[in-house]
Parts: structure tokens; sequence; C-alpha cells
């Protein structure tokens, strides 16, 4: 982020809309399980958001990038466990019985308007698939559609991470993001193994 604002004289906050997937889940369920009316996991998308303004990189946390992350985790922790989140989810779940699905859909647009990007995360298969006999060597999946410029969604498959970056066309310059990406994971690779060569 700070080799993207470094010709830009406009220091304003960049916040991140952060998806929570609030299920209650415990196992796998079939559909015909999810459907019953008291079932422990109910069918349908429930999901709350949060909004989370992301901490400023400055020349301490540039020398030591583990900091950054450490201290957006704290806030995502902090705000994950407030009591706005369950409130949003059960604003969305009140209108969508008294009004109807598309007045509940219609409000998570215009919650989305005030964000900078949005981040979503889904845990995927533990173990490997095929299909139609054709190993999958591996998953991702994105989000279309969304009025952010920027939108990172993660999925695991096997032990491994896979995240996908969706940028607006002619605002973000796909090629820098895409080394800025690179070089932050590098930056993050290399202080963790200095940390544990510490430790140890």
């Amino acid at each position: 982020m700070q080799e993207m604002s470094k010709g830009s004289i406009d220091h304003s906050n960049c916040t991140a809309l952060v998806m929570l997937n609030t299920r209650m889940f415990r196992s796998d369920q079939s559909i015909k399980e999810m459907v019953k009316p008291k079932a422990e996991s109910p069918w349908g998308n429930h999901f709350a958001f949060l909004h989370v303004q992301l901490p400023e990189l400055v020349a301490s946390t540039e020398l030591n990038p583990i900091e950054f992350v450490r201290k957006a985790q704290q806030i995502i922790k902090r705000k994950r466990s407030s009591l706005a989140v369950y409130l949003t989810a059960a604003f969305i779940e009140i209108v969508e019985k008294l009004k109807g699905h598309e007045v509940a859909a219609q409000y998570i647009p215009k919650t989305m308007v005030n964000a900078s990007m949005t981040v979503t995360n889904m845990i995927g298969p533990l173990e490997k698939m095929s299909l139609a006999n054709n190993p999958i060597k591996g998953m991702y999946f994105a989000v279309a559609g969304n009025p952010q410029s920027l939108n990172i969604t993660i999925v695991s498959y096997v032990d491994k991470l896979r995240v996908t970056l969706g940028a607006e066309k002619g605002f973000i310059d796909a090629q820098k993001l895409k080394s800025c990406i690179e070089e932050a994971f590098q930056m993050i690779l290399k202080s963790v193994a200095c940390e544990i060569q510490q430790r140890n």
C-alpha cells in the first residue's frame, strides 16, 4: 500500500469490508437435514460483515511486516467479537423476514459502497477431489459485480491457500498490484523465517 501511495497526496483511510460466515457449523450435513424446520445449521446464506480500517504501514512496521499483520489481526479479532457483528446479522435476518429477500438484498450493496475493498474467505476440502475422474489440482473463487475497486478472496484446498485478487480495470494497475502483493508475501516470509531462527 505504501508503494501504491508514493505518488499520491491523498492520505485518506483505507477500509476493508470483511465478510464473516455466521452459519453454525459442527459437521457436514445433507441438504435434506438443513431444510428441516429446526435444523442446527439451516439452509441458506448466513453471514455478517464488518468494516475494518487497515493499519498504516509506517517505517517501524516496514522493517517488521509481521507487526503489520498482527495489528490487522488484532483489529479483526476485536471487531469480530463485538456486538456489531451479531446485530448486523440479526438486522439482515429481521429485514428478510419482514420485508422479503429483495429488500434485504438491497441493503448489502449500500453497505459495500462504503468500503475501499472486500475480503472474504472459504474453507475448502481437506482431501483431494476429482471431477469426472479428473483430479482437481487447485481451486479458487471470485466475487463478481461488487462496487469496490479491489476484491480479495481466499480459499484453502488440501493444506494449500489460494489468494485471488479482482481489480477494477483501468483504475488499478494490475501488474503493479501483483508485484506489490508478491513483494509483501516475500517480506512476511523472510520476517517469519528470521523470527523462527531467533526462537531456536
